[in-house]
């Protein structure tokens, strides 16, 4: 990966597949991200909308749904 790439890494950390967020414009309708493309203007897709979103459009209300690292807490 070009290390000059213009991606903002903790953004993309943050609007992980799975984050349910609301619209700014839209108070009480929520949406699931379903992926974040740095490669696209704006990057964000939700789950059932048709047109991508820009950070600033959305509000977090829920990271438990987003599919983080899962950790194998069984004894070696």
């Amino acid at each position: 990966m070009d290390s000059q790439s213009p991606t903002d890494w903790d953004e993309m950390f943050e609007y992980l597949p799975g984050t349910v967020v609301e619209l700014d414009d839209q108070p009480g309708l929520l949406y699931e991200i379903d992926c974040y493309e740095a490669a696209m203007v704006p990057p964000i897709w939700l789950v059932n909308d048709p047109r991508p979103r820009y950070p600033h459009e959305l509000r977090i209300v829920s990271r438990q749904l987003a599919q983080v690292c899962a950790l194998d807490l069984q004894p070696a």
